[in-house]
């Protein structure tokens, strides 16, 4: 097969005209004459009108047959994430022996005024496939359709994030070689030579011990290891240091793992999500989903020493070794939550430049920060909030034997 070829091109001009000239000359230099299969845009809303032709404008400079993107609040490209300024970030794979399919989806209210959703994605192997996705806040349940994929296209994986950026309904515009979409989801199915590999970085790390839920009603935590949940908080907040405390009470979280078969947990076992109150009358604990009797939950703490940690151990374990050539990321798209960046970590550019560092700088990188981000954790696909969702571009080697 023909090689895969990978590029990336960014530009911070005000001028719209100009920065979409600029950013396509820099990308065309990189694919070095090689037509993509794929080109994504993440561009902010400073751009305003010049936006609705942009899709189509990349598709015939480039011959791509494919183009995605959104509007974002901040976009990355290489090295550097721009934040609260204009930014047009691009980036453009040749994808050879590899299939894609764009899917348009939009929710409407069904009975009981639960979302419907106008398809799901098509795939032939749901485990050899990658499900890329980009939702609108405003008109696009993400939470419910990932339950329904995962429900009924069990091993897809699907990463991405939900455009940010927009004030409200119909502010956010979704890219494609057609013109442009400001409502639903626009996403992308992958199947062949090229692999995605998804990472997903929720940036925390355990405090405490283990423990099992023998309680629970719904989202709230009753009893713990058989003792009241809102005791077995308190005993474990009074054994941390005041710098674990002080990050506890700041932002309360509570892993749940996801695989009931384990007994033994380590990074990436987690689902990460929020405390949401302590009911004194049921001594019990209420969390941001629902949680059911025997599984493990554990005490977490975030803070930008553990989530840039986190980041690259995930991505050292994923990519492969200089021996391993055929295992390293030829290109990557990153979807980094709007809490990340300068917010959590006090200087900028840190998860792009993570990236690259663990990659190796001439891996091309774009993407852009989500109001909430995509991604599978065990073998389920979750919307999660201050995460890093990664996806690797690398060949798919095949198992020895077929």
């Amino acid at each position: 097969m023909s090689s895969p070829h990978f590029a990336c091109a960014l530009s911070t001009d005000s001028d719209a005209r100009r920065s979409i000239r600029t950013a396509l000359d820099e990308l065309e230099a990189g694919l070095a004459g090689h037509t993509p299969d794929l080109v994504v845009a993440f561009a902010t809303h400073h751009h305003g009108p010049a936006l609705e032709g942009l899709g189509p404008e990349l598709a015939r400079r480039t011959g791509a047959r494919v183009v995605l993107g959104c509007t974002a609040e901040s976009v990355i490209g290489g090295a550097r994430e721009v934040e609260g300024r204009p930014g047009l970030a691009l980036w453009g794979a040749c994808l050879p022996d590899t299939d894609l399919r764009v899917v348009e989806i939009s929710a409407h209210a069904g009975e009981d005024d639960e979302p419907v959703f106008s398809c799901l994605p098509e795939v032939g192997e749901p485990e050899h496939a990658c499900f890329l996705l980009l939702a609108d806040p405003y008109s696009f349940p993400s939470d419910s359709f990932l339950c329904e994929l995962n429900e009924k296209r069990a091993g897809l994986s699907t990463i991405g994030g939900m455009a940010s950026g927009a004030m409200g309904p119909g502010q956010t515009l979704f890219f494609t070689k057609d013109g442009v979409r400001d409502a639903g989801a626009l996403g992308l199915v992958l199947e062949g030579a090229i692999e995605v590999c998804p990472i997903v970085s929720q940036g925390c790390r355990p405090v405490g011990k283990p423990w099992v839920i023998t309680e629970c009603d719904k989202n709230l935590i009753k009893k713990l290891g058989g003792k009241p949940a809102l005791e077995v908080l308190m005993e474990t907040w009074n054994a941390l240091q005041q710098s674990d405390q002080r990050l506890l009470q700041g932002s309360p979280l509570l892993g749940l793992a996801v695989d009931p078969t384990r007994n033994r947990f380590e990074r990436g076992d987690f689902l990460v999500r929020g405390i949401m109150g302590l009911i004194q009358r049921d001594r019990a604990i209420a969390v941001a989903d629902f949680v059911r009797r025997g599984q493990t939950v554990q005490l977490l703490v975030r803070d930008a020493a553990s989530a840039g940690e986190d980041l690259r151990s995930l991505i050292s374990t994923q990519n492969g070794p200089v021996a391993e050539a055929e295992r390293n990321a030829l290109g990557a798209l990153l979807f980094s939550c709007n809490g990340r960046g300068t917010r959590m970590f006090g200087v900028p550019d840190h998860d792009a430049a993570c990236v690259r560092a663990s990659l190796g700088a001439e891996v091309p990188l774009a993407g852009f920060f989500a109001a909430g981000e995509i991604g599978p954790v065990g073998k389920q696909n979750y919307l999660h909030g201050f995460t890093a969702s990664l996806a690797l571009f690398r060949r798919r080697v095949k198992p020895e034997g077929e």
